[in-house]
């Protein structure tokens, strides 16, 4: 891997406000973050993460338990979100590439919906409609014919629903939406899950249907649930399985990167005692959860809360601390 993709990554805004709110629950998934138990995943894994960098540093530096407990997280498929005020296609070319070569599935996430986190620690996005439709066809183009799953734009209809993207922007959104969900589907070997927030933010899941409906759900392959949030696997699939029956059986992805230990009560953004989650898989057991993904990259901050530096910032401290109080 050469890198550019470093290069681009380090400049990229990766952090999230997804799950505004989060609930404390005693039932925090027992799983083991080794590939033991799994099946061996189809996803691609990045050899020059942001934590295998680290952990090649830490062996460098003698800190020989902190390289192999970082390598919880540097051994696993982590998501790459290419930065919206960058053209994507670099990095989305070489990463795809660089999967195919090994058989592999890259995992991607679309970040960059106009009035995006509606001002919060990952404000941002295209200036317009058209500079949306500009870059997410760039982003299209640059997957080509590769295996490759993509997740739609966190938290772009959870704002919707909640109210915290103001409403003369909603219809527009989702119309852009639906035509990301058309122009990525154009790609031959790409599945699109639309995100749907989490199950501790809009604990109604039947008040998604309908704007999830707007935005095209009935074209992607199926919804994702948990982005950058902490909520457990049982909750969630409960919450998904709720929702997905209301779509009419579409499946859906689950974030399980961070959570091991399951929400701190009142702290959604960079909540300090969490864990790694169930290792990225298809293995769910589970008919309608297409996967279990970690989608927000363990270790890259959720913005400048609880001690963090910036939203997508490498922060190696709460990654180590990610890996050593996971499970296994």
């Amino acid at each position: 891997m050469t890198r550019l993709i470093h290069t681009l990554a380090a400049l990229a805004v990766l952090g999230l406000a997804a799950g505004c709110t989060s609930a404390h629950r005693d039932d925090a998934a027992d799983v083991d973050t080794t590939q033991a138990g799994y099946a061996a995943s189809p996803f691609w894994i990045d050899p020059d993460s942001p934590a295998a960098r680290q952990a090649r540093l830490w062996e460098k530096q003698g800190r020989d338990k902190d390289a192999e407990l970082i390598k919880r997280i540097a051994d696993q498929p982590v998501a790459l979100w290419p930065a919206g005020e960058l053209d994507p296609a670099p990095m989305v070319r070489e990463a795809a590439s660089a999967a195919g070569r090994e058989g592999k599935t890259a995992v991607f996430v679309a970040y960059n919906i106009p009035h995006r986190d509606c001002g919060q620690h990952s404000a941002g996005g295209a200036a317009d409609a058209n500079a949306y439709r500009d870059w997410i066809g760039k982003f299209a183009d640059a997957l080509g014919e590769a295996d490759a799953l993509v997740v739609l734009e966190p938290d772009a209809i959870a704002h919707v629903v909640d109210g915290c993207t103001p409403g003369q922007y909603h219809a527009e959104r989702e119309q852009l939406l639906g035509e990301a969900i058309t122009r990525l589907k154009q790609q031959p070997n790409t599945k699109v899950y639309l995100d749907a927030g989490n199950a501790d933010w809009i604990r109604d899941s039947q008040k998604l249907v309908e704007p999830l409906k707007r935005a095209g759900i009935e074209q992607a392959d199926g919804f994702a649930l948990n982005v950058s949030n902490f909520q457990t696997d049982e909750v969630t699939t409960e919450y998904g399985g709720r929702l997905a029956e209301a779509l009419g059986g579409k499946h859906f992805v689950v974030d399980t990167s961070r959570n091991g230990n399951g929400p701190l009560p009142g702290v959604w953004c960079n909540p300090p005692g969490r864990a790694l989650g169930t290792p990225p898989t298809t293995a769910t057991g589970r008919p309608v959860v297409d996967a279990y993904l970690w989608i927000k990259r363990p270790g890259e901050s959720d913005g400048t809360c609880e001690g963090g530096p910036a939203a997508g910032r490498w922060w190696p401290e709460y990654a180590l601390e990610l890996a050593r109080n996971a499970k296994g």
